[in-house]
């Protein structure tokens, strides 16, 4: 994209934010100006409506299908959205696929295949990877080596990835795909298939291995992939563990033990967070995983990029009854091989690069759902899925930004209430410059959050601003941004770039209501000239605080 060509016709709009943030129970907390400017996408798990926030918690744009997600929604460069279907009927079985809108909402291609179930990814050639339900009998289970004790049920679920390709509106095929049946172990019964020593084979599923009895054995909730090495991480919350896969082997080499760019076949390339799940304790000393969920690389040019971010949800965890997210280094040279274990030793890293733990267990306990995704500026933005809180972190764990979903189902709750039922899975953050943006109308509307007199007796104050603007607007070589001030107040007015960094800042003390200006001429606080771009001026005074969006042109 030619960047002064797309600043030079880009539309403007001017940015409020909205809320007297002391006296929310949901919709905007806090924004920060430390918080990465974007736009914030998120589909509550029992909606059928795709949301899109701006910083300040107003709505951008929405998405509307037939269906509640399975579980989460991507924006697509396009400005196209991809988001997982979850169908049921009336005998509770169901099925899965998913659902790829325009901008506009036309839907331009739908596909569903078996029991597909929490994630989806794009790759790069348009095809889409899907996690699917592989349902096995209690005799193939048996067959195959199952400890007919852990058998609960007249069938036991296990993990199939399938690649798809749009053939029309409505159709598909199956490209590739990967079973984890094709790749067991089991040190049970000598006279079943698998048999062998688990201990020394890391790279083999052990199909006796599982945290609970339970039909849906691995419980598989996440699918990323990397580019760069061509492979393929999936999260598994029933054994704690996350593994990486060799995308570039055919569906033939998938199902064996060799081929590829690793020459490992389907075998899992590396695995980390339970270390007992191939025979290395047990102990829970050595677990660092329990019943996660969205593990994914950290994608290049961002601050940690080829890391693992994980959000782990901490559910049997016993030093630590709180949720974190943390990111691992794997032990991963320059073409995409993994360091294998010696015996009887876990796979590296044996500890942690990052994490986040709240200071408070109920601001930040899920025993469900969750996601992290990290941001330019190097801040980590989270969702707390059970609760629908959503908040974003900088690396010293400062809270800059927070929201709480106000949709409940088809119900949009009302300011001041207490939210409940408002889970979602994830949520994902999208720079001001994303492809997808571009030519689109970004004008933000009301909060999705209704606003209402008389609630339990109580007024409910409607949202208020600074009045923050300046003109011109794009600029060259100044502006002047005016701003009124409703009351006496102290206010920190900051100037910062796209990706975050503060370019000046303006503080003031006891100052009195009225109309203010100051004039920007695109000058940094040591009066150097910044670079063509977008700025963001915030101002925050109290617990109010208003952001406008810039263009300087040079």
């Amino acid at each position: 994209m030619n960047t002064k060509k797309f600043l030079e016709n880009i539309v403007i709009s001017i940015i409020f934010v909205s809320t007297l943030l002391g006296q929310n129970t949901l919709g905007l907390i806090l924004n920060e100006p430390e918080a990465f400017p974007g736009y914030t996408l998120f589909a509550p798990k029992t909606s059928n409506f795709t949301f899109l926030i701006d910083n300040d918690g107003l709505l951008v744009h929405q998405w509307e299908s037939n269906f509640n997600p399975a579980m989460t929604a991507y924006l697509l460069e396009d400005g196209s959205l991809l988001r997982p279907a979850l169908i049921t009927s009336e005998t509770s079985q169901w099925k899965g696929g998913f659902q790829k809108f325009s901008w506009d909402g036309e839907l331009l291609w739908e596909f569903y295949f078996g029991k597909q179930h929490h994630d989806i990814e794009l790759l790069p050639n348009g095809n889409v990877l899907m996690v699917v339900s592989d349902v096995k009998s209690a005799q193939d289970a048996f067959d195959a080596g199952r400890n007919p004790d852990l058998l609960v049920s007249d069938n036991l679920n296990s993990l199939a990835i399938i690649e798809i390709e749009q053939l029309g509106l409505d159709s598909g095929r199956v490209v590739w795909e990967w079973y984890a049946w094709d790749h067991l172990i089991q040190d049970y019964e000598a006279t079943k298939p698998n048999f062998g020593d688990v201990s020394v084979h890391s790279e083999l599923i052990d199909i006796n291995f599982a945290n609970s009895l339970s039909d849906d054995w691995l419980h598989t909730n996440a699918v990323d992939y990397n580019p760069i090495f061509d492979q393929i991480i999936v999260s598994n919350r029933g054994t704690s563990e996350i593994w990486i896969l060799d995308h570039s082997t055919t569906s033939l080499e998938s199902a064996s033990h060799a081929g590829g760019n690793f020459n490992h076949g389907g075998d899992l390339l590396y695995r980390w967070g339970n270390p007992m799940s191939y025979g290395v304790g047990p102990s829970l000393e050595t677990q660092q995983l329990f019943a996660q969920h969205d593990a994914q690389w950290i994608e290049s040019g961002l601050p940690g990029a080829g890391n693992i971010l994980i959000f782990n949800n901490g559910l049997g965890r016993t030093w630590d009854v709180d949720s974190s997210v943390d990111e691992i280094s794997p032990p991963v040279d320059e073409l995409g091989n993994y360091a294998p274990p010696a015996h009887g030793i876990s796979f590296d890293p044996q500890s942690l690069t990052w994490s986040y733990f709240s200071a408070d267990a109920f601001i930040f306990l899920a025993n469900r759902y969750g996601g992290a995704q990290r941001l330019m500026n190097g801040n980590t933005l989270i969702c707390s899925g059970v609760d629908g809180i959503l908040f974003e972190v900088t690396p010293a764990l400062e809270i800059v930004w927070k929201y709480i979903s106000p949709v409940s189902g088809s119900i949009i709750l009302t300011q001041g209430s207490v939210p409940e039922y408002t889970s979602l899975a994830r949520c994902t953050r999208y720079p001001i410059d994303f492809p997808g943006f571009e030519g689109r109308d970004m004008t933000p509307g009301d909060p999705i959050e209704l606003y209402a007199s008389g609630l339990a007796g109580e007024p409910v104050v409607k949202p208020s601003h600074f009045a923050l603007q300046n003109f011109p607007n794009p600029f060259n070589p100044t502006t002047t941004i005016h701003y009124s001030l409703p009351q006496a107040l102290n206010y920190t007015l900051t100037i910062r770039d796209i990706q975050g960094r503060e370019v000046m800042r303006r503080t003031e003390t006891s100052k009195t209501p009225g109309t203010y200006s100051m004039q920007w001429s695109g000058r940094d606080a040591g009066g150097r000239s910044v670079e063509s771009g977008i700025y963001f001026c915030s101002l925050k005074g109290g617990a109010q605080s208003q952001t406008i969006k810039m263009v300087y042109l040079r």
